[in-house]
């Protein structure tokens, strides 16, 4: 038997809407998310590792994109290895979320310890802890 699932990422509640409906008509399993709520849920990893469960094989399908739409990446197993192939360690994990974190919130501290689910000391006690200066990680590139 084979199981189809659809997930969309939109902010776009109707369209969202007419594909569950759509979902429900055929047969398909129907994943909605908003840009926030998917982003949020690829920096943790059970969400991540829920959508691999759920999705033993992917087929993406694509359709002409609006002009300045965002497009965001597919979660995989090989986001957790580095460039040996290595796996890595949590603090080298949450390390690089807080780096991306302030990255995305251009160095804005409180914002990006908002985004992280954490407090702003938290953010800060976590900056010291792993030696990361905001300035840099305000410039670098998201991995």
């Amino acid at each position: 038997m084979v199981r189809t699932m659809c997930i969309l990422v939109s902010d776009d509640r109707e369209t969202g809407e007419k594909l569950k409906a759509f979902g429900q008509h055929n047969g398909l399993t129907v994943q909605v998310y908003t840009t926030t709520e998917w982003q949020r849920g690829m920096r943790d990893a059970g969400f991540v590792q829920q959508l691999a469960g759920d999705v033993p094989a992917l087929a993406i399908g694509s359709k002409p994109v609006d002009e300045g739409a965002k497009i965001l990446p597919f979660p995989s197993s090989t986001q957790r290895v580095d460039a040996n192939g290595r796996v890595q360690t949590i603090n080298e994990l949450e390390a690089q979320a807080i780096e991306n974190a302030i990255h995305e919130f251009n160095g804005n501290l409180t914002e990006a310890a908002k985004a992280l689910g954490i407090g702003r000391a938290t953010l800060y006690r976590k900056v010291k802890q792993y030696n990361i200066d905001p300035s840099a990680a305000r410039k670098k590139r998201v991995a």
